[in-house]
């Protein structure tokens, strides 16, 4: 590729060579675009260049965008150091709290009109140079919060960054972001955090029956408790009223199971359930469509070579797989593979996968 394929003008600094700096120069360079990777140590920078993330920064740079990744605790401080380093410069910030940085930088009195908060909703289990990736960022919302003292060109820069990056840029108020990671992101990493710790003392013959469930539902406690200190800390006043809000169901749930025999018992736990059910269909799903999908289970023998004979049949057949999920049977040497597709489709998928010797576990809405 070349520059002409990309929509943000270089040279653009990237300051903090973990996961989503990387990330973001590994994507920019791809696209032709001069990136300067610059980290306070001096191994990461190392890392990040050699993976192909950008240059080192040199005495002479002159970056037209500023891209701060860095811990949540010393982001408007690094924001204000480079404001006042480049001063033609217009600085972003890819923290996952908003509010918090510009409050910091209002106080310190930087120069706000140079500065724009941003946030990727992406991410992954394990951090680091290493575990960067150039698509990270493709289908992924990236949120803008403009203040009044941003102009529309400068907001247009942070939109060209999200798309040149293969990221859906939308803009909200700081507030009204840090509300809804709050909701969609920082409550649900505590709620899986307290599920998995609920595992540390559990009997060995007891996980040796986990499936599918508790791995979805844990799967983000893996995450790095040193950043969640710093996220949830900075967010608290919102994760707040969603952990009181679930507090109010968990005690409605207790009371239900605990008397069961008790008047509206049952009703009370009726409606929990169904409630989930409600907040499942709200969630959006392939390319932010409002819809549900079938899932055909088929059983995939663990071997090599046969999920992607699986895949290839699939395609053969014409159909449209909407999304994968693999679960590993325990203790056997099989897996099984849940196919999303239309619903219209599913009966059909079934038949042409039956005829060609696949064993259909289960198919259901």
């Amino acid at each position: 590729m070349n520059e002409r394929t990309a929509r943000t003008v270089g040279p653009v600094r990237v300051v903090g060579a973990g996961l989503l700096g990387a990330s973001v120069g590994l994507g920019l360079s791809e696209k032709g675009v001069e990136v300067i990777v610059h980290d306070a140590s001096p191994t990461t920078v190392s890392l990040a260049v050699d993976y192909g993330a950008g240059r080192r920064a040199s005495d002479t740079d002159a970056p037209a965008l500023i891209v701060v990744a860095v811990p949540p605790d010393i982001v408007a401080e690094v924001v204000a150091q480079e404001l006042q380093a480049y001063p033609d410069a217009l600085v972003t910030d890819v923290a996952s709290v908003k509010g918090a940085p510009y409050a910091e930088l209002s106080l310190v009195g930087a120069d706000l009109s140079r500065y724009i908060g941003s946030h990727p909703m992406a991410g992954r289990e394990r951090g680091g140079a290493i575990s960067a990736r150039a698509d990270l960022f493709i289908g992924r919302p990236w949120v803008i919060t403009p203040h009044a003292g941003n102009p529309a060109g400068q907001i247009a820069v942070i939109e060209n960054l999200a798309l040149d990056l293969g990221a859906i840029p939308q803009t909200m108020s700081a507030e009204d972001h840090d509300r809804a990671v709050a909701l969609v992101s920082h409550a649900p990493q505590a709620v899986s955090t307290l599920l998995a710790r609920r595992l540390v003392d559990a009997e060995a013959r007891s996980l040796s029956l986990a499936g599918q469930g508790l791995r979805d539902t844990t799967r983000i406690a893996a995450s790095a408790p040193e950043l969640w200190v710093q996220i949830m800390g900075a967010n608290s006043r919102y994760i707040i009223e969603v952990l009181r809000d679930l507090r109010t169901d968990l005690d409605v749930l207790i009371h239900a199971l605990d008397d069961q025999a008790a008047a509206g018992a049952r009703r009370s736990l009726a409606q929990i359930l169904a409630g989930g059910n409600a907040g499942v269909a709200r969630i959006p799903g392939k390319h932010g469509q409002d819809r549900r999908y079938a899932q055909i289970v088929v059983k995939v023998e663990d071997r090599p070579g046969e999920l992607a004979r699986l895949l290839s049949e699939i395609g053969q057949t014409g159909i449209n797989m909407e999304d994968l999920r693999l679960e590993h049977s325990p203790g056997a040497q099989i897996g099984l593979a849940e196919i999303a597709v239309l619903p219209e489709v599913e009966e059909k998928l079934v038949a042409e996968l039956e005829s060609r010797g696949w064993k259909i576990a289960g198919a259901y809405l």
